[in-house]
């Protein structure tokens, strides 16, 4: 063990560098890292000074922390489930001294309406689960397992508590895989969120997507946009520009 600015750093534990504010997040490879999709969603999100915001299923923080660097957002949240990757979460906050700004809550989201109250929210973020086949899991317990496979939530139980959590007019940001599309669209509509912007992702131009963002608006009229689509890499290990953009390089 190991500490940094009176926060303590754990066995396996490292700090990365997040290229915005000179912002830090604490992670464990042998846990989950966050990926690509978080920062992509973080770039596609939309919010508004002062807002409220509510990341369910935030593992490591990342998104909060996020979106506290590039938005005027005055209220962070994010929910995990998992205790050991909510204190990483914590221990990041504390790392960056966000503590005023941003709140990771140990919790399950089937239950997040009852932890935060109806309606206390102006946006609400997910980069839930994409998994739904439990075949092949050897440990069906492990951090990756539940961070990849839909094991301790649905992404019903995202959607619908989503909904709830938002204000009517309020905003919900995910991204998922594209082949979850029709059950994504058809449970926003059930629960009275209306897609509103949705932009494909393609690691190249010549390749099938493998990422969607998804925006929905609680109780919006009938009306989507499908952006232009977002390409990675311009050749093998080389971004395109949107993408250092994105990421603030």
């Amino acid at each position: 063990m190991d500490s940094v600015s009176n926060v303590l750093i754990k066995e396996n534990e490292r700090i990365d560098d997040l290229q915005r504010n000179h912002y830090r997040i604490i992670q464990d490879p042998n846990r989950f890292c966050f990926g690509m999709d978080a920062v992509l969603l973080s770039g596609f999100v939309k919010i508004r000074e002062g807002e409220r915001i509510l990341d369910l299923g935030t593992g490591t923080g990342i998104i909060p922390l996020l979106l506290e660097a590039k938005t005027g957002a005055s209220y962070l949240a994010g929910l995990e489930i998992q205790p050991d990757s909510a204190d990483m979460a914590r221990r990041s906050v504390k790392l960056n001294r966000l503590e005023e700004k941003i709140e990771i809550i140990t919790g399950d989201i089937k239950e997040a309406v009852s932890l935060f109250g109806a309606a206390s929210f102006d946006v609400v973020t997910s980069n839930p689960p994409y998994m739904t086949e439990h075949h092949g899991l050897t440990n069906p317990a492990s951090p990756k397992a539940i961070a990849r496979h839909e094991l301790l939530c649905s992404l019903e139980d995202v959607i619908s508590q989503g909904s709830r959590l938002l204000r009517p007019g309020g905003n919900f940001f995910m991204v998922h895989r594209p082949f979850r599309l029709v059950d994504i669209l058809v449970l926003l509509r059930q629960y009275r969120l209306e897609p509103k912007r949705m932009k494909l992702v393609y690691p190249f131009a010549d390749k099938e997507p493998n990422m969607v963002l998804i925006e929905a608006c609680r109780g919006g009229r009938a009306r989507m946009k499908v952006e232009k689509p977002l390409i990675v890499y311009k050749e093998p290990g080389v971004y395109t520009d949107e993408i250092y953009d994105i990421y603030g390089y």
